[in-house]
């Protein structure tokens, strides 16, 4: 195991210059560089923390000692969701310890100077990283996207991790952050599926669950589709992708800005056919689902463009059944504009509920009865049978919303085709 060079600077943090919880911290970093196989570390410009949703007792022992040693972050720190609405905080159901402790972790990531964002999707704040960039972000699906869409680079970065990288500002000089990593290994060629099929919303998540199956941990590039992929379709890809397989770093020609000449390395090619994609979409969704209880948007959270197709859909139609819990899950900033816009109140007259700082699938929001539940999110539906415990139907967001009205699962399969 290589040794790790550090600067003058680094050896003085590593040795307590800067105080005890950066040097805790250093010593995190460059044990994990070592293990890597890093000569080196790399400054950082931001980090995103996953570490604030509350697991167990020492993920909040970590985070209030680093509070205890005087910790600070050294660069622009954003927050993963927690475990409660802070501004809304009777959706969820936590009481007792449980409550106190899920709070007392997201107060002692804000003591260390992160901002509260409770956000998965910190790519969608005005100062996001630039191309170039080395960034330490965890959070599956903020990593595929910083990676692949900005161009910016970041490992995948897990709990403590993150956070010892925002107090040192520094991450191992290792796996993505170098040029040889971040080439396509494995290709999907798209030109079998129809024009139709690549427009809607949730053939991009089938088609990233389908990719994670495919690529596993290696990079891959998306070829065959002359359009512009927009960012939120990018967004529901690299979630669903990062979710089914190990995938950090996704490559689409002709829309994310490191995908040129990125076929030299490819090692296997899978020409994408509509059949395949449907077996995707349908290992997204529980066989024999029954009565539908409940429809859950918004993971990644909604963005501001999807936050107005949905009030556009909900005002086209009636109000949601009685008989259906709608939950739409969204970030405090773009909350906001959909209240300044009016359509928070679009969505709340027809019987929808806005969750922000976290998400339906990590913590008690759904109600206790609930067994059926419709979702246009891959990574949603990948991860709530096994977290909540619940039967899932995956479909578009027009589908959730007309499934919602009717209490009965209505999906528009033609369109797959």
């Amino acid at each position: 195991m290589a040794d790790v060079a550090l600067t003058a600077a680094e050896r003085e943090l590593l040795d307590g210059a800067a105080g005890p919880a950066v040097a805790l911290a250093m010593r995190l970093i460059t044990g994990l560089a070592r293990t890597l196989g890093a000569r080196s570390l790399v400054p950082i410009t931001s980090a995103h923390v996953d570490g604030c949703l509350h697991h167990g007792q020492a993920g909040l022992d970590f985070a209030e000692r680093l509070v205890e040693l005087g910790g600070r972050v050294v660069v622009p720190t954003s927050l993963n969701v927690g475990s409660l609405d802070l501004l809304h905080p009777g959706l969820v159901r936590l009481a007792g310890s449980e409550r106190q402790d899920a709070r007392r972790l997201m107060d002692a990531y804000t003591a260390l100077g992160a901002s509260p964002t409770w956000t998965c999707a910190p790519y969608q704040d005005a100062q996001r990283p630039t191309f170039g960039e080395h960034i330490a972000w965890a959070e599956s699906n903020a990593i595929a996207f910083a990676n692949s869409v900005l161009g910016a680079r970041t490992d995948r970065y897990g709990d403590f991790v993150d956070i010892c990288a925002g107090l040192t500002g520094r991450a191992p000089y290792a796996g993505l952050h170098l040029d040889e990593t971040r080439r396509a290994r494995v290709e999907l060629d798209l030109s079998p599926l129809p024009a139709h099929t690549l427009r809607m919303d949730a053939a991009w998540a089938a088609l990233g669950h389908l990719t994670g199956k495919l690529a596993s941990d290696r990079v891959p590039l998306l070829t065959g589709w002359d359009e512009r992929v927009p960012e939120d379709h990018l967004k529901a890809f690299g979630a669903a992708a990062a979710s089914r397989g190990g995938i950090g770093l996704f490559h689409v020609a002709g829309t994310t800005p490191e995908a040129a000449h990125q076929g030299d390395a490819v090692e296997t090619v899978h020409r994408i056919t509509p059949a395949m994609l449907s077996a995707a979409r349908d290992e997204l969704s529980s066989p024999g689902a029954g009565r539908l209880d409940a429809v859950s948007i918004g993971t990644p959270h909604l963005s501001v463009r999807e936050f107005e197709e949905l009030a556009a859909l909900v005002r086209a139609g009636e109000a949601m059944s009685p008989n259906v819990e709608v939950w739409a899950s969204t970030n405090r900033a773009t909350a906001k504009v959909a209240e300044s816009n009016g359509w928070l109140t679009d969505l709340e007259s027809a019987g929808i509920r806005v969750l922000v700082d976290t998400c339906t699938y990590v913590t008690s929001v759904l109600r206790p009865q609930t067994r059926h539940v419709m979702t246009n999110s891959a990574k949603w539906a990948w991860y709530a049978p096994v977290n909540l415990g619940v039967q899932v139907t995956f479909g578009t967001l027009a589908d959730c919303l007309t499934s919602a009205r009717t209490a009965k699962v209505t999906r528009d399969t033609a369109s797959w085709h």
